[in-house]
């Protein structure tokens, strides 16, 4: 794996997105569907493992690295993660410029609205991918309603849903 290559692609991903999560339809455009060098199931874990660790939410993207080049990719990976962080300096000494014009907060509620459609477009098939029966399903979408309706942090809902699925494997 080229690590300049890795580094493109990865950054591509951070920023053209607003937060950590919103780059992974193209991640997973760029290195499941069209390039074929990950599974959905790496990807899922490396989201997995992004998750519970502490820190920003993109930083699945170092585990992603991982799996394509190791250390080195892991590095590559989060240098692609801190990449916009150093320029949105000069950025926000611009958008402060034109902040409140009316167009420009039209566009900017388009480009929110876009992102969280290219959230739910790629969290579609990794669900798929990680639902293999009823129960899965029945566990997902407990997960899903308790996030929904209360503020239990996702480090704790992820923390008990893989409890209650270790349990239940446990127990058959």
């Amino acid at each position: 794996m080229n690590l300049f290559w890795l580094y493109l692609l990865l950054a591509k991903s951070t920023l053209t997105s607003f937060s950590g999560m919103t780059s992974l339809a193209i991640v997973r455009h760029d290195f499941v569907v069209e390039h074929h060098l990950l599974t959905d199931q790496q990807l899922t874990t490396a989201i997995a493992a992004g998750r519970l660790a502490p820190g920003p939410n993109g930083v699945y993207l170092v585990g992603i690295g991982y799996y394509l080049a190791g250390y080195p990719g892991a590095a590559v990976g989060w240098l692609a993660l801190i990449t916009p962080a150093f320029l949105s300096i000069p950025l926000l000494v611009w958008l402060r410029r034109h902040s409140d014009h009316p167009t420009f907060r039209r566009a900017l509620d388009s480009v929110l609205l876009a992102a969280a459609g290219l959230s739910l477009a790629s969290a579609l098939p990794l669900a798929q991918d990680a639902i293999a029966d009823w129960r899965g399903l029945l566990l997902g979408l407990a997960a899903g309603a308790i996030l929904l309706r209360t503020k239990v942090d996702s480090f704790w809902v992820i923390l008990g849903s893989g409890a209650v699925a270790l349990l239940y494997s446990a127990v058959l």
